[in-house]
């Protein structure tokens, strides 16, 4: 019955915007393979048509800037990159008003991803017939190309000659399909290119030279490449030979071979989650535990205090196996915080690694920032030159004898890239893709398991001032109190307002797009409490607070302010009508808040975060957002008097900080 709903319904009554996959099978090395795609104009169309992808549509390339003098140019989708620019001038000489179509490719060794669309099912056989090591890569390295070579071999046409397209409110345009980028890991990379293992796919930096951020580079010559392919014509040891002298495997007619306007060296385009998150955030976290310690940084972190936006492991980060590029994610918006102070054998001085560890922090969230400018690239290669300058202290330590990894060489590439195409966020969408389809399975499962209950908001009513003090510690509530009271009551007629202290941070973005259910941030102020047999430490978050008159925080950091939240409460209304007049309004929600010291002039040398300490003073102004301090490891938050303001929070609290 099941079988014939599916093939009734389901098949045949039931419309799908995906394109039919269909088979086609594959010769190499005299055996024949089947590769399962679809066609690649037909996935083109099912997404430039869709009528709700209409509005987004980009016809032509462009040039923003930040100022009027137009010195600062900015970089933050594809068609505000070079890239379509220099494409669109070469097209033009060929076809002129082509609108140029940019395909993004993402690849892995068994699956290829057009867009948000399933493109190819490659191969996956082993092989494992072929006993020669060396013949069976380049078999392999033949099959994997011929088979990009069948499911993208309409791109040499529709490339140069163009088809006519309609958009999705019915735009008509002359469209040339161009291969723009290629997305995978380093293995895929070099699969793709026929670089060898070691080496950069992008540029002819030796391999005994990529842990060096000034030697020079150059791009790959694509003549070069292409003149040693045509050797095949002259025998297989000419055309091996030629191809070694060009610096790439002898692959048979690679599948960017005869792709109009496509240089495969250019399109390789580095990828944040494999590249930076699994490759030296992984490397990173192996350095700082031979370093400091295991125990010392797992202890560090079982004592960080909670955020919304952090991630506590309660059991340390040292012992994790197999570790997602989310949790990578996770614990980079701590790592710097819990190296701070901490003493290295030898009694080396901690200085240089700290500034190692700030260095590629700042680069891993600079380069995620969805819009740049040449100022921005700035701070990008001064983050890499910070790291680079400082990273010979895990050499010093035994930890490392070098730093040829060509996942680090590929941040050199990243301002280039960047302003080549500025495809990063777009890019590693894909690669996320796979993670958050897992985790949202093991949400539906815990949801449908309905045996673990989450943990609800506390909320207590009719709390008198006594138990305010004792279980919040909120020592000067009422003198804190009678003054806004006091304030709102003898303030001039016109400005008998007060902006609210509590807020809601909603997950939409600049188009009106996202999920504004999402809550992208909250602040909790609780006492402990008991439920059942547990015990629930006391929670009191920090804020981040505006006391002045700027709420733009892109001017800057002057009337910040960070406080602890003692307590929210609502006045009861009774008791309004009794201690404020009724002309003013007062807010719903209410907040009291203790207070840290100004911020200094300039964050610590040695890495880069502000130190706060408590203070009494007060003021009543917007709570702009949460903010997560990281103790001196000898006490608790309560206890603690000194802190640094972690700056590696969210992309938010950084672009605020840096």
């Amino acid at each position: 019955m099941t079988r014939m709903i599916n093939a009734i319904l389901i098949d045949h009554e039931l419309p799908t915007s995906h394109p039919k996959f269909k088979r086609e099978q594959i010769v190499d090395a005299g055996e024949a393979f089947d590769v399962y795609y679809c066609d690649v104009i037909e996935c083109v169309r099912s997404l430039y048509s869709d009528p709700d992808f209409a509005r987004y549509l980009v016809f032509v390339p462009e040039r923003h800037y930040a100022d009027e003098d137009k010195t600062v140019q900015l970089f933050h989708d594809m068609h505000t990159g070079k890239w379509w620019w220099d494409t669109q001038k070469k097209l033009d000489q060929h076809s002129l008003s082509g609108t140029i179509i940019p395909i993004i490719i993402s690849s892995d060794k068994t699956q290829l991803t057009f867009g948000h669309i399933l493109l190819a099912y490659l191969s996956c056989t082993r092989l494992e017939h072929i006993t020669n090591k060396a013949l069976h890569r380049q078999t392999m390295a033949n099959l994997y190309h011929a088979c990009l070579h069948c499911v993208l071999a309409q791109l040499k046409s529709v490339g140069l000659d163009g088809l006519c397209m309609a958009s999705g409110d019915g735009t008509l345009c002359h469209c040339h399909l161009l291969f723009a980028s290629f997305v995978g890991d380093y293995p895929e990379q070099l699969l793709a290119t026929g670089i060898k293992f070691g080496e950069c796919p992008k540029c002819d930096v030796e391999a005994d030279e990529t842990g060096s951020n000034t030697a020079p580079l150059h791009l790959q010559k694509m003549s070069k490449v292409l003149d040693a392919l045509a050797a095949l014509d002259d025998g297989n040891l000419s055309f091996v030979r030629a191809c070694s002298a060009a610096g790439i495997k002898p692959i048979v007619h690679p599948f960017w071979e005869d792709l109009p306007f496509t240089n495969i060296f250019c399109v390789i385009t580095p990828d944040v989650l494999h590249h930076l998150y699994q490759g030296l955030v992984k490397h990173l976290l192996g350095w700082l535990s031979a370093a400091c310690g295991p125990a010392e940084i797992d202890a560090r972190c079982q004592c960080l205090p909670p955020n919304h936006h952090i991630c506590l492991f309660r059991k340390g980060i040292t012992g994790l196996s197999h570790i997602s590029g989310t949790k990578h994610a996770q614990i980079c918006c701590f790592l710097l915080g819990v190296v701070i102070g901490i003493c290295l054998p030898n009694n080396l001085n901690g200085s240089r690694l700290l500034r190692a560890v700030w260095g590629l922090l700042d680069f891993l969230y600079f380069a995620q920032y969805p819009c740049h400018s040449s100022e921005t690239l700035q701070l990008l290669d001064d983050a890499l030159n910070l790291f680079h300058n400082n990273k010979d202290i895990f050499i010093d330590l035994g930890i490392q004898n070098n730093f040829n990894l060509p996942k680090l060489h590929a941040t050199r590439h990243y301002s280039l890239m960047i302003m080549m195409f500025d495809e990063f966020v777009q890019m590693t969408h894909w690669l996320k893709r796979k993670e958050k389809i897992l985790r949202y399975e093991k949400y539906i499962n815990w949801q449908l398991a309905g045996d673990v209950e989450s943990e609800p908001y506390h909320f207590a009513k009719a709390v008198n001032i006594d138990k305010l003090v004792e279980d919040y510690g909120t020592t000067y509530f009422c003198k804190a109190l009678a003054r806004y009271i006091t304030q709102l009551n003898h303030a001039n007629a016109h400005t008998r307002t007060l902006d609210v202290l509590a807020r809601d941070w909603l997950s939409v973005d600049s188009h009106g797009l996202g999920d504004a259910a999402v809550t992208l941030d909250s602040v909790h102020a609780r006492p402990q409490r008991t439920s059942g047999s547990c015990l629930s430490a006391r929670r009191l978050d920090t804020a981040l607070v505006c006391l002045g008159p700027n709420t733009d925080v892109s001017m800057g950091m002057e009337g910040l302010h960070v406080g602890q939240v003692r307590v929210i409460f609502s006045l009861p209304s009774k008791s309004l009508s009794l201690l404020i007049v009724p002309t003013v309004q007062v807010p719903s929600h209410l907040a009291y808040i203790q207070w840290f010291m100004p911020f200094c002039s300039t964050p610590d040398q040695c890495h880069g975060l502000y130190k706060l300490s408590r203070s009494f003073c007060g003021g009543e102004k917007l709570m702009m957002c949460s903010v997560h301090l990281i103790p001196n490891f000898v006490c608790f938050l309560d206890d603690c008097n000194t802190f640094w303001l972690n700056s590696y929070l969210d992309r938010y609290t950084f672009c605020i900080f840096k």
